[in-house]
This record gives structure tokens, C-alpha cells and sequence, in this order.
């Protein structure tokens, strides 16, 4: 909720001395040596201590870079500029953290589907037959009734729905109100401090690199279109990338890293033959939505931008082998990113904010690589060992927002090295024991239970056997509990037949006799009279 002092170091600054963020109490007069809270302290003087020495560089602080900053009436004018940003952020942190994109996505789908299905139930309503019995002004108000329960059903169904939908773009309209007010802050500090810029070395490097830019379109749009299938230009400070660009149509490969891009233009659709695109390193907020007609795209790398999302046409690439999206803001990747990009072998979105992965990851069968630490990640999807031609995997620096892997981990049969370290991981899954071909593990920084830290510390394969053969125990005492579960019945089943038997067997007596006592009476033996 809070703005990000990398991303937004003005508007950091002064939010954290808002009284309603910031310390609600006064604190008292502080000696000049005391510690600041909101900015890192001085480096310490080298000639005091001989371990400073030793010490890493302290980051520069928002005031030495602009000294007026802390002004008391610029400070003020700027907390009175930002109160929106304030009031905003207090809704937020009432409302929760945002949903993640999926969720987004499916509760547009389930609004989608009540609609439908509204539709139809209203549709069936008006032309229900009116029974003969039944009259006229009747039925008109019962049918009246009938719409008027359906729309209910359908309103409160949809509220639901709505309500992640609006805390999603609640969420997107306050990140765009934190950039638009980190620009708003800047322009006052500018206007209030009058700054000599020397801006003729940059205006002679774009002039430069336009002359060069300019040559580049002339040779790759004459000739055929034929004769220019590579260009690099990286490194050259580029601001613009001309729309011609995008009729080199030629090219295969494109390098524009480290340069000042802020967007790349549509037109970059017309370069159907590319198959590799470098746009790392530069200042991109967001991608075109053309970039999904490059169909054949192999090797695509965004890294080291300021990208929020990725447009869902990037899923229409079906060419892409390599995706690199690390460095980045992004929250989220698009939910139908595993079902449409079968041939992914490689994706890095390492240091961005993501807290799920799509649970159509899971579909991406020729993934070997995936590398998403220094993320949010509150998990994997249940569905992960799906991925078995999967051969690296970094999960590590989630921090406290990794606690559990999936049953399905130990699927994850082709697995050679995985990083889990600097989690919150309390056990491994039992079924860690069947990733046979791990041959690297990294379990450190984590509250570990399951396997104990001394099997840890004796390498991977202690673990491996010490999980194996706790897996192997646990299926002992599954297939001890079965049995049971099966001789039990059985047992029951032979008391069942015995009782049975005896019941026949006493039915048996029990008929002779009585079949003897209540018998009609035979003649009688005049012999047996005679000994009587």
C-alpha cells in the first residue's frame, strides 16, 4: 500500500511524515547525531573506527540529491498535495490486498456466465404457456414475480464478482495516482528550486543516434526489404524508435537494450520474420498489444524495465522458446499464458512482485527452466508436477510469503536444481524423495522441521534418502491401514456365513422337533401298549 521509496522517493518521503502515516505521537528534540528513521544515516567517518572499513556503501539519501527537500513550507504545500494519495491509501488498507489476476480474470468470466444465464431464464419465463385456469392479469404478475426473484438471485450472485473487480481497479487507480503524484511532487520541488541543467552533451547524442537510426531505415527498406536481417542498437541512448521500424520486414533479430525507451511503437507488428527481440535495460511501461502478431518470435527479453503487466496477447506468440520478464513491476502474468505458449522452454520473472503463478503454468510440458525468486509467491498450484521435463528451479528469496510446497512437488521427476533457500518452509513434501536426478539443493534461510537440519547440512542426498524413505514409511502405513480396512470386512463376512450356517443348522432341529412334536398322531404299538 505504501509507495515504494526506489519507485517513488519524493512521494515516500513526504507521506512518511504525514501525520495521519507517520508517527502519531511527537517526538522529542533529537541531537544532532540521532538516527533517521526515514532516511539511512551518514557514512561514518573512516578515520573513528578502522572496522568501517569493512562496511558496504550506504545508498545516497532523497535530501542530498534535493537539498530544499525537507523546507518546512515546501514540505507542507507537498503534504497538502498528496492528501488524496493519503486518504486513498487509508480505503485500501481497510479493503485488503489486491486479487490476484486469475481471480480478476474469473470473476469476469462468472459475471459473464450470469448474464448468460439470466438471459436465458428470463427469456424462458416470457414465453412460459399461461395455464387455461389461470387468469390473465394473474399470470402476468405472477410471471412478474418469477423475473423479479431471478434478477435478485442474479444481482447478489454478481456482487460478489463485482467486488473483486472493483478492489482490482481500486488498486490500478491508486498505483497510477502514486506515479501522477510522484511526477506532481517532482514539478514542485522544480518550480519552487530554480536548477541550472546543461542539457547540449544529451541533444548532440540523440542528433547522433537519429543519423544513425535514419541510416538503418534506409538500408533495411531499400534493397527488397531483403538485404538487413540484424540490428543492434544497443547502448545508444535511443529516447524514440521511429514507426518506420516496422517495415524492415527482413529483420530477424533486433537488439535495443540499454537504451531510453519508454515505449516501443506498434508498428513493430510488421516485422513478421523477427525471431528475436532485446528491449532490456531501458524505461518501457508496457508493451504493445501488437507484439502478439509476431508469430514467429522465439527469444523474447524485457527484462530491467518498469512494466506493471504484460499484455494477454503476448500468449499469441506460440513461437516463444525464451521469455525473460525479470527486473520488473510486474504483479501477475496472464492467466491463459500455459495453455497458449506450448514451446516455452525458458522463463525468468526473477525480482518483480508476483504472488501466484497462473494455474496454467502447469501446461507448459516443454518448460525446463523457470526462475522466480526474489518474488511474493504464496505458493505453487496444485498441479505443478505436471511439469516434468522441468530441469531448473529457483524459488528462493520469497521471504515469508513461501510456506508449503504441493504433494505433487515429487513429480517433478527431471529436476536437477532447485533453490529454496531464504523461505519459510516448515517441511518438505514426503514426496521430495522421488526427485531421483537432483543433483544441487539449496534449503538455507528456512525454519526446516522436515528434514532435520542435520540431514540438511550432510548434502542433497541425505535428504533425498531421509525423504524417500520417509515417503516409503508413510506408504507401509497407508498399505497397513487398507488391509485393515480390508480384513475387517472379511472377518465380518465369515462371522456372516457362520451365523448363517448355525441358523440353518438350528432350523434343521428346530423343524425335526418340531415336525416330530406336532406331527399328526400315528397308530399306536400294540406292543408298546402292552408294556404300559
Amino acid at each position: 500500500m505504501d509507495p515504494n521509496p526506489k519507485t517513488h522517493p519524493v512521494l515516500s518521503y513526504v507521506m512518511a511524515r504525514l501525520p495521519s502515516i507517520g508517527p502519531r505521537f511527537t517526538p522529542p528534540p533529537a541531537p544532532s547525531d540521532a538516527f533517521d528513521i526515514e532516511q539511512p544515516p551518514p557514512p561514518p567517518d573512516l578515520s573513528s573506527s578502522s572496522s568501517s572499513s569493512s562496511s558496504p556503501p550506504l545508498p545516497p539519501r532523497i535530501t542530498d540529491q534535493m537539498p530544499h527537500l525537507a523546507h518546512p513550507k515546501l514540505l507542507a504545500s507537498m503534504a497538502s498535495a498528496v492528501a488524496d494519495v493519503a486518504q486513498t491509501r487509508s480505503v485500501l488498507k481497510t479493503l485488503g490486498d489486491r486479487p490476484d489476476h486469475e481471480a480478476v480474470d474469473n470473476a469476469r468470466a462468472r459475471l459473464a456466465e450470469v448474464e448468460s444465464a439470466l438471459s436465458k431464464r428470463l427469456e424462458a419465463i416470457v414465453l412460459s404457456p399461461r395455464p387455461p385456469d389461470v387468469d390473465r392479469l394473474e399470470w402476468r404478475a405472477h410471471l412478474a414475480e418469477k423475473e423479479r426473484e431471478c434478477r435478485e438471485a442474479a444481482e447478489r450472485e454478481r456482487s460478489a464478482h463485482r467486488a473483486v473487480i472493483s478492489l482490482d481497479e481500486m488498486h490500478e487507480a491508486y498505483a497510477r495516482m502514486l506515479r501522477e503524484a510522484e511526477d506532481r511532487l517532482v514539478k514542485m520541488y522544480d518550480s519552487a528550486v530554480v536548477v541550472q541543467n546543461d542539457g547540449e552533451c544529451d541533444l548532440n547524442v540523440a542528433e547522433e543516434v537519429n543519423e544513425e537510426v535514419v541510416g538503418i531505415l534506409q538500408e533495411g527498406t531499400g534493397n527488397g526489404n531483403g538485404g538487413l536481417d540484424r540490428v543492434d542498437l544497443s547502448g545508444r541512448r535511443l529516447r524514440i524508435l521511429p514507426e518506420a521500424f516496422g517495415q524492415i520486414v527482413g529483420l530477424v533479430v533486433l537488439n535495443l537494450s540499454n537504451n531510453q525507451l519508454e515505449t516501443i511503437p506498434d508498428s513493430i507488428a510488421g516485422l513478421a520474420n523477427l525471431e528475436e527481440l532485446n528491449v532490456s535495460s531501458n524505461l518501457l511501461d508496457f508493451l504493445p498489444h501488437s507484439i502478439g502478431l509476431l508469430q514467429k518470435l522465439k527469444i523474447l527479453n524485457v527484462s530491467s524495465n518498469k512494466l506493471a503487466s504484460l499484455p494477454d496477447s503476448i500468449c499469441h506468440c506460440r513461437s516463444l522458446v525464451e521469455l525473460d520478464v525479470s527486473f520488473n513491476n510486474l504483479s501477475y502474468l496472464p492467466t491463459n499464458i500455459g495453455y497458449e505458449l506450448p514451446n516455452l522452454q525458458r522463463i525468468c520473472i526473477q525480482y518483480n512482485k508476483i504472488r501466484s503463478l497462473p494455474t496454467s503454468v502447469c501446461e507448459m510440458y516443454s518448460l525446463r527452466h523457470l526462475d522466480a525468486h526474489f518474488n511474493e509467491l504464496r505458493g505453487l498450484p496444485a498441479a505443478i508436477g505436471k511439469l516434468t521435463n522441468l530441469e531448473f528451479l529457483n524459488l528462493s528469496s520469497n521471504f515469508s510469503d513461501l510456506t508449503e510446497l504441493p504433494d505433487t512437488f515429487g513429480d517433478l521427476i527431471n529436476l536437477k536444481e532447485l533453490d529454496l533457500s531464504n523461505n519459510q518452509i516448515n517441511a518438505l513434501p514426503d514426496t521430495f524423495g522421488r526427485l531421483d536426478n537432483l543433483a544441487k539443493l539449496n534449503l538455507d534461510e528456512n525454519p526446516l522441521v522436515i528434514p532435520p537440519v542435520e540431514i540438511v547440512k550432510e548434502g542433497v542426498e541425505a535428504v533425498k534418502v531421509f525423504m524417500a524413505k520417509r515417503w516409503f514409511d508413510t506408504l507401509v502405513e497407508e498399505e497397513r491401514r487398507s488391509m485393515l480396512e480390508v480384513k475387517e470386512p472379511a472377518q465380518t463376512g465369515w462371522l456372516t456365513r457362520s451365523t448363517s450356517w448355525l441358523k440353518d443348522v438350528v432350523s434343521d432341529v428346530s423343524g425335526s422337533v418340531s415336525g416330530y412334536l406336532g406331527s399328526p398322531r400315528t397308530p399306536r404299538d400294540p406292543y408298546l401298549d402292552q408294556q404300559l
